[in-house]
């Protein structure tokens, strides 16, 4: 019994999928989007990988605060909304849809997507999700997996500092 009981915790332990509420750990994907300056941060191996614009909420609370996870990734996302099929060049969700459970929802109602209006990216536009240029949704697509922590903000601080506030980055200062 105890070996199972070992053998499950190890297994449990190894998971990329990270507990509800829990930070990454040092060198763990975050995405860090900063309603402030509308652009995302790609974090990982400890570092600031990737920065971007992106458009979010055209009213402030539209666009939720708080730190999610990546629950629904997407090729060619389908708009309900106004039965859109996904891949048609009048979608605007554009190439991908990367979705997150903000406000107890299931991944399905906010994301990060891209667009058919290239020129709304860097406004405050959207009805709540995060907007970004196809080729740069595209990217981040391949490069997170389900699972990722996603931190969304209004925050005077850069990115590294958030990362490291939020456990992404290891912080080299000595106590």
């Amino acid at each position: 019994m105890v070996k199972l009981i070992s053998a499950f915790m190890l297994l449990f332990s190894l998971s990329p999928v990270w507990p509800l509420g829990q930070n990454p750990l040092p060198g763990d994907p975050l995405l860090i989007v900063n309603k402030t300056t509308n652009e995302l941060a790609f974090i990982h191996d400890n570092q600031v990988e990737t920065v971007v614009k992106v458009a979010t909420g055209k009213e402030y609370h539209l666009t939720p605060e708080g730190l999610f996870t990546i629950t629904v990734k997407a090729k060619n996302p389908y708009y309900r909304k106004k039965d859109i099929p996904g891949g048609d060049p009048e979608n605007p969700l554009g190439t991908r849809w990367i979705g997150f459970n903000a406000d107890g929802t299931d991944g399905r109602i906010y994301g990060l997507h891209g667009t058919n209006n290239p020129s709304s990216i860097g406004k405050y536009i959207s009805q709540g999700c995060i907007r970004m240029q196809n080729d740069a949704v595209e990217s981040l697509f391949e490069k997170i997996p389900i699972g990722t922590r996603i931190l969304v903000t209004s925050s005077p601080k850069d990115f590294e500092s958030l990362g490291k506030q939020y456990g992404a980055i290891k912080s080299t200062e000595k106590t």
